[in-house]
């Protein structure tokens, strides 16, 4: 259940209540005329169950209410009433299951971009990630991956391509790129730092490490496991029910193969590197496709479901 905001100019007031009065899935409607000061206008609340937020919002866009007022989504935890059981029921589909769209680019927006804090948590979950390799230590590799922020960037570039907007592809693909490559520079900086202090376990070579070997080794099972981490990751994105340590799943396939580029490159172990390199691209690759493709399929399962509610019928 969502909590509905709307600071409308006057002349849209009564076009906004007959959308939202008219929607099943809408309840609680109030209106304050002339509440709002800066810009001045009337406000209009109300509740929304969240599979019907979709509708409402186009709705309220296409009356150009975003133009010279706002819409505001807050959520509601607990809603107890006879009024809010009914719109669940009458509202397509089931609200843990629905995408809100301006939620999720809401959500992109803030975590694609390129920050002081998103650096630093970056090359700490790097040189983590470096210490588990060197010492073939998958307990420190999985340490990495919960602190490791990428998969923000990640979705950002999947929504932006999903939606074809240019400027989130591009901040995306900028946060993206320039954390991955500081990232595998810490890890570089740190074993050659290591390495220089005798720290670095004597013949080491990252391929022939037992449990930390598959990162520099590109293969089809670890390009599916990006497949499945994409379609978790992006689920956990657009759901009102999302696991917190879905991002473990996404950082399984990048932040370690940006650890074992460093790695490999400060001790001159150019197969190893390459290898890392690769497994990154196609694990990035394969965590946006799977991206987009999971949008494209939340979206037209849910045109499919509102057709055939019995409120569109």
């Amino acid at each position: 259940m969502l909590h509905l905001r709307v600071v409308s100019a006057p002349e849209r007031t009564e076009r906004v209540l007959r959308l939202v009065r008219s929607d099943p899935a809408i309840f609680n409607v109030a209106l304050f005329r002339g509440a709002a000061v800066d810009p001045p206008g009337d406000l209009v609340i109300a509740d929304v169950a969240r599979e019907g937020v979709n509708t409402v919002v186009s709705g309220l866009r296409a009356i150009e209410v975003d133009q010279d007022g706002s819409i505001a989504l807050e959520h509601v935890d607990v809603l107890v009433g006879q009024a809010a059981e009914e719109a669940e029921r009458l509202a397509p589909g089931y609200g843990s299951d629905a995408a809100v769209w301006e939620e999720v680019e809401a959500r992109v927006r803030d975590d694609s971009v390129l920050t002081a804090s998103f650096l630093v948590f970056l090359i700490v979950a790097a040189l983590i990630a470096a210490v588990g390799l060197l010492e073939d230590s998958p307990i420190l590799i999985v340490g990495a991956m919960v602190v490791g922020p990428e998969f923000g960037p990640i979705a950002g570039l999947s929504v932006g391509l999903f939606k074809r907007r240019a400027e989130r592809i591009r901040v995306a693909l900028s946060t993206l790129g320039v954390g991955l490559a500081v990232g595998a520079i810490a890890a570089l900086a740190g074993t050659w730092l290591a390495d220089t202090a005798d720290l670095v376990p004597s013949g080491f070579s990252a391929h022939a490490q037992p449990l930390t070997g598959f990162i520099v080794d590109p293969s089809l099972l670890s390009f599916t496991v990006a497949l499945l981490a994409g379609v978790a990751g992006t689920l956990s994105l657009t759901q009102a029910k999302a696991g917190a340590l879905i991002g473990v799943l996404i950082s399984v396939t990048t932040i370690p193969a940006v650890a074992a580029v460093g790695v490999s490159g400060a001790l001159g172990e150019w197969h190893d590197a390459g290898g890392a390199a690769i497994q990154l691209a196609l694990n990035v690759a394969a965590l946006v496709l799977a991206g987009v493709f999971t949008l494209w399929v939340q979206r037209e399962a849910w045109r499919k479901i509102a057709r055939g509610s019995p409120e569109q019928s």
